[in-house]
């Protein structure tokens, strides 16, 4: 495996175990050269804590791309998480750009909803923002509200394989060319991962854990951008992404009072071995 630089564009929460603060020691752990651009920094994350600190970046970015064009410095991947505004939409879109190499992968979690609902601050300008983001990505990594919003289908807890297929197929209408769709449960006690790649479907499926973590979609989104970069198909990167996560949740119920993230940090080595 050739040594690969990869970018990742997201917000910096110090503590809380989501975003940057868990894409940056995952990337690192998938063996890959990890370059951030954080388009905020807060002192912890927003569920659960109140009175934190938030400093927008978002004003900086223009110019550490001019600096890095300038440096001839260039990204085989360039992965997004959550994203504050429409206008760093653009500024990512100008960024991957300009420093994407040939052949490199662009990655979009579009991370701005869940349980039926936009985050706070969101609305539907930003959704309409985020669709040109999805349309230029090589793959995407939606829940099943995210797609919903993208596609403006209606958003659904009990659902069958034909509900699926259609919010598929209207995401490559809007021009998203390959599709990891999270948390699609067909079954009580199941839950799993649809990869659409260049039109065929496939299902990767496993137990569903009932105590669920905040952070856990960041997890998930840098194991499988961190498994791709590396060689692995959508389909096994999409694969040990999911197992990996399920093995965070477990080391995360073990724990007292550990409410504000999943620990994942004391099974890195079993991502290493996955990836192996």
């Amino acid at each position: 495996m050739s040594y690969k630089r990869i970018l990742t564009i997201q917000d910096i929460s110090c503590v809380g175990q989501c975003s940057l603060t868990v894409a940056l020691p995952i990337l690192s752990a998938a063996g890959l050269e990890t370059a951030i651009l954080p388009s905020a920094v807060l002192s912890t994350h927003t569920a659960g804590f109140s009175g934190y600190t938030f400093r927008d970046l978002t004003d900086d970015m223009p110019s550490i791309r001019d600096h890095w064009v300038k440096e001839g410095i260039k990204f085989e991947a360039v992965y997004t998480g959550y994203l504050g505004s429409t206008q760093q939409i653009d500024y990512v879109k100008d960024i991957f750009d300009a420093t994407g190499d040939e052949g490199s992968f662009f990655i979009v979690d579009p991370a701005m909803a869940d349980h039926g609902s936009l985050y706070p601050g969101f609305d539907g300008q930003f959704v309409e923002a985020m669709k040109t983001l999805c349309a230029k990505a090589d793959y995407i990594l939606p829940n099943i509200t995210e797609a919903c919003f993208l596609t403006g289908m209606e958003y659904k807890t009990e659902y069958d394989r034909e509900y699926i297929d259609e919010i598929l197929r209207k995401l490559t209408d809007l021009g998203c060319k390959n599709i990891i769709f999270t948390g699609i449960s067909y079954e009580e006690g199941k839950t799993g991962v649809v990869v659409y790649e260049n039109g065929e479907y496939a299902y990767y499926e496993h137990d569903f854990l009932p105590n669920s973590c905040h952070g856990t979609g960041d997890i998930y989104a840098s194991s499988f951008v961190g498994a791709l970069v590396r060689g692995k198909s959508a389909y096994d990167a999409a694969k040990i992404a999911a197992d990996y996560t399920v093995e965070c949740i477990k080391e995360t119920a073990k724990l007292d009072n550990h409410w504000y993230g999943a620990a994942f940090e004391p099974v890195l080595g079993k991502l290493i071995e996955m990836l192996s």
